[in-house]
């Protein structure tokens, strides 16, 4: 009786100490419609922990930003479990990271951490294990069949059998795996249940984003010298011809999609074997910047705007306290009409003025910046530091339809600024606080999705 009470004890302890240890795999950076993290709402800005479930309804949609700067994105009916996520910069051979897909879509964007580690990442579905070569890919998955999709980069994917299982970390390379690189337009690789060789497919139909279509604030891949004919991609350069001869040749593919129209066969041409060719990826690209701030100075009764504003075609500059900001004109700027999204502070300059001292530069710290496209409001704070003085400057406020920031009315705060990118992912405001006797502040500050 004592040692099971022992050993119950030693479990409870165990579990206890696994769940103190769950590492953070990263942070909501967008949610709409229903999703739900660890059982719960998701909620912007909300931590994603190691062992945490994600589910998306009908209308969901949630954005993770990993710790080391990737993503993974769930659309709408779908659900995913952040088995492992750790990174170890100083030494990579220590990483490991581990999702899961049980249904739906979702989108994986490797961060540096994965880059690093490639041989310590897997992404298993009911019927499959993805590996990656710094990737950027899209995955479908029932319980029957999984579709995977590249945007950059290229995968590496196995059914599960023997040598390849579910409870196993890192990808599954051997002769029943394939290889997909991107440049490849229309094609992807599909995996049934006890199939051991994925099949690969070149039939945009079939493709994820059929399943559930992205939004317009996606992240955007760009690949470049894609020119390269589907026929000649080698699927894996270091497998025999008899393996690739498991591929077939006519395949009639099982889909769910438009199922009460017969499709005819899809006809692919077995790949040929060649020398595997380099082919160059454009990383993902942020937008130019759009807004522009900088102080400006009177002299003679003349207020001069910091050149670098004088620099760009922009509207004519807003100024609050010692600061203009302005934006580009005819941006491409696409106002989103529903959900949350956070940013985080990329830039700031702030002065600080005090009743017969000179004036003194600051820092912006500790920024806050949070958006409700659909209320069109917006919450934020900063904190800003100079000398011994630490300032907090908050406010809330309204989003115009044409992406102008306006907080509401208070008698000891001001702020100004102004949404840009073609997703919106860019902004930038200036501000002027009075909250403190004998004590002026104001500053600027840039901001990024």
């Amino acid at each position: 009786m004592l040692r099971n009470y022992i050993f119950a004890t030693g479990l409870l302890l165990s579990g206890a100490a696994s769940l103190a240890a769950a590492a953070e795999a990263g942070r909501v950076v967008f949610v709409t419609g229903h999703a739900e993290l660890a059982n719960r709402a998701a909620a912007l800005d909300a931590a994603v922990q190691e062992g945490d479930e994600l589910a998306t309804g009908a209308d969901g949609y949630v954005y993770i930003k990993t710790v080391d700067s990737g993503f993974l994105i769930l659309r709408p009916n779908s659900k995913a479990r952040i088995v492992a996520y750790q990174i170890d910069k100083a030494n990579p051979a220590n990483t490991r990271v581990k999702l899961e897909l049980s249904q739906g879509v979702a989108r994986a964007i490797s961060g540096q951490g994965v880059k690093q580690a490639r041989q310590n990442f897997r992404f298993n579905t009911p019927v499959a294990a993805i590996g990656v070569r710094g990737t950027d890919f899209i995955v479908f998955t029932d319980q029957k069949t999984s579709r995977v999709a590249v945007v950059s980069g290229g995968v590496v994917v196995s059914g599960f059998d023997g040598a390849c299982r579910a409870e196993g970390s890192g990808p599954c390379e051997g002769s029943t795996s394939r290889e997909l690189f991107a440049g490849q337009a229309g094609m992807l690789l599909q995996v049934e249940r006890g199939q051991k060789a994925p099949q690969l497919l070149n039939n945009p139909s079939l493709s994820p984003d059929q399943n559930e279509k992205p939004r317009s604030d996606e992240p955007v891949g760009k690949v470049a010298a894609a020119s390269l004919a589907p026929t000649q991609v080698n699927l894996d350069p270091q497998k025999s011809a008899q393996s690739l001869e498991a591929v077939k040749a006519v395949v009639t593919p099982k889909t769910d999609i438009d199922t009460n129209t017969a499709k005819p066969p899809v006809v692919v041409t077995p790949p040929v074997i060649v020398t595997p060719p380099v082919v160059p990826v454009e990383p993902l690209k942020p937008n130019p910047p759009e807004i522009f701030w900088g102080r400006w100075k009177e002299v003679a009764g003349v207020t001069e705007v910091d050149p670098r504003l004088k620099e760009h075609d922009v509207v004519s500059p807003t100024f609050v306290g010692a600061y203009a900001i302005a934006r580009l004109k005819d941006t491409g700027l696409v106002m989103p009409k529903e959900g949350l999204a956070s940013f985080k502070l990329t830039g700031g300059d702030a002065i600080i003025q005090k009743t017969g001292e000179a004036d003194m530069a600051a820092a912006v710290e500790n920024g806050r910046l949070n958006m409700d496209f659909a209320a069109r409001r917006f919450t934020t704070g900063v904190t800003v530091v100079g000398g011994s003085d630490r300032i907090d400057v908050s406010g809330t406020g309204s989003i115009s339809d044409k992406g102008e920031l306006s907080n509401d009315f208070m008698t000891n705060t001001k702020i100004q600024g102004y949404i840009g990118g073609s997703r919106a992912e860019q902004a930038g405001y200036i501000f002027k606080n009075t909250s403190r006797a004998g004590m002026t502040v104001m500053g600027a500050t840039s901001w990024s999705r």
